[in-house]
């Protein structure tokens, strides 16, 4: 049992301890804080990048497929119609009406439709297998849809302000890379100078404290119990110049990605503007089309024309129709660009 007139072992154990606490004079400490939550935030901000352009990806894979459904949709369509051409045919050539080279060009129209339509099968169970990687889920199985049916892409409003680039989680990454980069030079800039500590063994004032007050003049000089690198400076001043080159790189490092973030989005307006005005002619071209090929039809049934011209009519109209769904898809691939180089989109603008 412990007596007032015997020691405490805890009061023993407590003073044998030797506690310092660092002045920081030349903000070393400081600028070590702010270097570690810069470089915490750089990866944070990295991850986020990483993300958004995963989702950019999933979103124009997704858009592959969908424009892939929508021309198995065309060929499926012109298979059955090439068929039933072909019949026809060669019953009007059994019957002598046509000349056997018409059964010649319907065989061949329809075998190259199926050639079409097989390779776009391949494309659409390549993307499918593209989406279940990129999303994690090797036996993902997507039901057949059509490009068409997505709502139309919306269109960027006018004034948008030049700032949503700093959303750009790329751009915030570099910022922070850059404020890192700033923070080192001062920490290396400090280990340039003495470090001083507060309290020494037993809780009292340190040495360095006391002659820090009482003798100003030799401290800095002289002061025995002061950490100063004096046979160290060269291996220091190299030290603050490689951080002051790293700093600079890491300026130019963010002036580039901020030019690239620029750049991106005025590619994607641009291809956004283009493709949103070159619809209205493919629309026109694909309605054209198909009014010409009802027209061939006809024509070749009342025995006006020959196969060949249904042939042809049957080629740009399908032609016409795949060049729709494609520009339809760039526009759409173009927006989901636009979304991604703006950080997001520009929601609550």
């Amino acid at each position: 049992t412990w007596t007032p007139n015997t020691p405490d072992p805890l009061r023993a154990h407590s003073a044998g301890l030797s506690l310092s606490y660092e002045i920081d004079v030349w903000g070393r400490v400081r600028r070590m804080n702010e270097a570690a939550r810069a470089n915490l935030l750089a990866s944070q901000y990295g991850r986020d990048a990483i993300r958004l352009s995963i989702t950019g990806l999933v979103a124009s894979t997704y858009l592959n497929l969908r424009a892939l459904d929508a021309q198995l949709a065309v060929s499926e369509i012109n298979l059955q119609s090439r068929q039933e051409s072909a019949e026809l045919v060669k019953t009007r050539v059994a019957a002598g009406l046509v000349s056997p080279l018409d059964e010649y060009q319907a065989d061949s129209a329809l075998a190259a439709i199926k050639v079409q339509y097989t390779d776009l099968q391949r494309a659409r169970a390549l993307a499918e297998h593209q989406l279940a990687l990129l999303t994690g889920q090797p036996d993902l199985r997507i039901a057949a849809g059509d490009l068409r049916q997505l709502p139309q892409p919306p269109q960027p409003p006018a004034g948008l302000p030049a700032d949503l680039i700093e959303a750009r989680p790329d751009v915030r990454q570099a910022e922070q890379q850059l404020i890192a980069a700033n923070a080192k030079i001062g920490v290396a800039k400090a280990a340039l100078f003495p470090s001083i500590t507060l309290t020494g063994n037993f809780g009292r004032e340190s040495k360095d404290l006391s002659q820090l007050f009482s003798a100003p003049s030799a401290v800095w000089s002289f002061g025995a119990g002061l950490t100063q690198p004096i046979f160290e400076g060269g291996r220091l001043r190299a030290q603050v110049d490689q951080v002051t080159a790293q700093q600079q790189q890491s300026l130019e490092a963010y002036r580039k990605t901020v030019q690239g973030a620029f750049r991106e989005v005025n590619d994607a307006l641009v291809s956004v503007g283009r493709n949103a005005d070159a619809e209205d002619a493919y629309t026109r071209a694909m309605n054209a089309a198909r009014r010409a090929l009802e027209l061939a039809q006809a024509r070749y049934d009342a025995g006006y024309s020959p196969y060949l011209e249904v042939l042809t009519a049957q080629r740009t109209a399908n032609d016409a129709t795949i060049a729709w769904i494609q520009n339809r898809q760039a526009r759409l691939t173009a927006t989901v660009d636009l979304f991604k180089a703006l950080g997001g989109g520009w929601k609550g603008t």
